[in-house]
């Protein structure tokens, strides 16, 4: 089975819903509302330039204490940066060791705030209902070819 069969057609519960990696080995579940879930974004900012090698990233909040590893913990494979971050914290990524996907970044100025990635989540139908972003932050790194999304909230720096 090919590493995308996996993930594809994987449900989500009213209340709850998972993310996987590209090889499936690192899976988390995840609250699909509050109070662990605290929103979604697109980013714009240059270290999400680089850590998605795109133009930006799309995202979202989950409350630490409502984060759920259901297999591949140990999988995880840490980076941390201070130099590039505007505000001067820390951020930790956190990716698979097999292969390489972007799971969740950790931030010291948010601490037990988890930012996982949109593209993870298993249920696809989720990235347009509960997951569609509600706000564009760093707009001010955004590339000037690509408009602002419309009725979007606009932030020029982080919107958390």
């Amino acid at each position: 089975m090919a590493a995308s069969d996996k993930t594809q057609n994987i449900g989500s519960t009213d209340d709850e819903a998972t993310a996987t990696c590209f090889c499936g080995a690192v899976q988390m579940a995840f609250p699909t509302w509050g109070p662990g879930y605290m929103g979604s974004f697109l980013c714009h900012c240059l270290d999400c330039h680089k850590i998605t090698s795109s133009m930006f990233s799309s995202g979202f909040c989950i409350d630490g204490k409502y984060i759920k590893h259901t297999r591949g913990q140990s999988d995880l494979k840490t980076v941390s940066r201070t130099e590039s971050i505007a505000s001067g914290n820390t951020v930790t990524n956190y990716s698979c060791s097999t292969c390489g996907t972007l799971m969740y970044r950790l931030s010291t100025g948010f601490p037990g705030l988890y930012a996982l990635r949109i593209g993870t989540v298993d249920d696809v139908t989720l990235m347009e209902t509960k997951l569609k972003p509600t706000v564009e932050q760093f707009t001010t790194s955004r590339v000037a070819y690509l408009k602002g999304v419309e009725g979007m909230k606009q932030v020029e720096g982080n919107s958390f």
